[in-house]
């Protein structure tokens, strides 16, 4: 499958490690120039950098808090002032998660986890939109926590239905321009964020709901965003993609 994207420019956010990370690598492979967007991580969003680069490819880093209500404002005012009119991919990848009862979540807990996994890619696409143009593809991260109870993560599940939400108002909203909004719904991933995967009770309770029996890596997800950015996903728009290895049947 033909997923080139050069000539294009991509944003993905959170891309330091996990997901991000795979995301970043695998949209500079297939041709694009990337911005490579961390919180904290700064030096591994330098070494994402460094290895696009090496292979040839384009990229750079670049910072912003996401948690501060004027985060996506600070990062889309600094990544257009890096690509200039024209941003043809969006993937707003940054995330938090925190597993907790009912019982246990705090007010705070709650706030951090829809500043960070709604009201930023909310305002990031809102800031960005001068630079979105036909052609353009936003894609959103959701999880398999949006429509299957797993484990204790109730606010955090929440947060990732109001992006399925918000996939279908925006994909509605922006498809006479020529925009296309889809999100990929991950099932559980090896990564920092999914520590319980390193014991073998974790990878025993996620194997045990999944089809494919077999721990996803985080460029499993990769590819798939991959291959929403590109054109040939040109007639997918307003869809939340399950890749989950058959999680939750």
């Amino acid at each position: 499958m033909n997923n080139s994207l050069t000539g294009k420019t991509a944003l993905v956010t959170g891309a330091s490690r996990g997901i991000g990370r795979a995301t970043a690598l695998a949209l500079a492979q297939a041709g694009a120039q990337v911005l490579v967007h961390y919180g904290s991580g700064e030096k591994e969003a330098a070494q994402v950098v460094d290895e696009i680069v090496k292979a040839g490819g384009k990229a750079e880093k670049i910072a912003a808090d996401l948690r501060a209500p004027d985060g996506p404002h600070q990062l889309a005012q600094r990544v257009r002032a890096i690509i200039g009119g024209r941003l043809d991919v969006l993937v707003a990848n940054a995330g938090i998660a925190k597993a907790a009862s009912i019982e246990e979540t705090t007010v705070e807990d709650f706030d951090a986890l829809f500043a960070v996994n709604v009201r930023a890619p909310f305002f990031l696409v809102q800031q960005l939109l001068p630079a979105l143009c036909t052609g353009s593809s936003v894609i959103l991260l959701s999880s398999l926590a949006a429509h299957a109870s797993v484990g204790t993560l109730f606010a955090y599940s929440a947060t990732k239905g109001a992006i399925d939400t918000l996939v279908k108002h925006w994909a509605s909203a922006l498809g006479p321009r020529g925009i296309r909004v889809n999100a990929v719904a991950p099932g559980v991933v090896e990564t920092e964020m999914s520590s319980f995967t390193k014991t073998d009770a974790g990878r025993a309770a996620t194997l045990g709901m999944q089809a494919l029996q077999r721990m996803a890596q985080p460029e499993d997800i990769a590819s798939a965003i991959t291959f929403l950015a590109s054109d040939q996903a040109r007639w997918v728009s307003g869809d939340t993609l399950r890749v989950d290895g058959g999680s939750k049947l």
